[in-house]
């Protein structure tokens, strides 16, 4: 069972494509998404990235930073995609897609247990901390996201 449930969603005035097509270049995440430190793709997976194995870093406010190896484990273009983590953390994010009347809304639920001993340990004293965390990293990969694609969050 994971110790965390999240949940984020983003609404932006953007085609599908150009949002489905940023956020399955994770390589590329450094670059626009803050608090993404690093990737380093292991495998590429398929032309759907199906099967892509990647070690991401991510660091906030916080004094420490999460390494976890993501697999792809399921594709369903422009609709859904899902990754198991390993690592740091353990746990499952899902991806899902829609679009309309032009705007294109991702949410992101992820369902994740630390796997560090302090962060185990220190859990019941410092879980809303981690919690308050997760949530400005996903808040900074909406900005990101939205100057990227060059328009705005709604």
């Amino acid at each position: 069972m994971a110790d965390y449930s999240f949940v984020t969603e983003w609404k932006l005035k953007a085609p599908l494509e150009a949002v489905w097509s940023t956020i399955l270049d994770s390589k590329a995440w450094p670059s626009w998404w803050k608090g993404v430190v690093s990737v380093r793709e292991i495998h590429p997976g398929d032309e759907n990235r199906l099967g892509n194995i990647s070690d991401i870093s991510w660091r906030s406010f916080l004094p420490y930073t999460l390494t976890f190896r993501a697999t792809v484990v399921k594709v369903i273009p422009m609709e859904y995609m899902e990754g198991q983590a390993n690592g740091d953390l353990a746990g499952t994010g899902r991806w899902y897609f829609s679009h309309e009347n032009g705007i294109t809304k991702v949410r992101y639920k992820w369902d994740v247990s630390t796997t560090k001993r302090w962060m185990n340990v220190l859990k019941p004293l410092l879980k809303p901390f981690f919690t308050w965390n997760h949530d400005i990293v996903m808040r900074w990969g909406g900005e990101g996201l939205a100057r990227k694609l060059g328009t705005p969050l709604v």
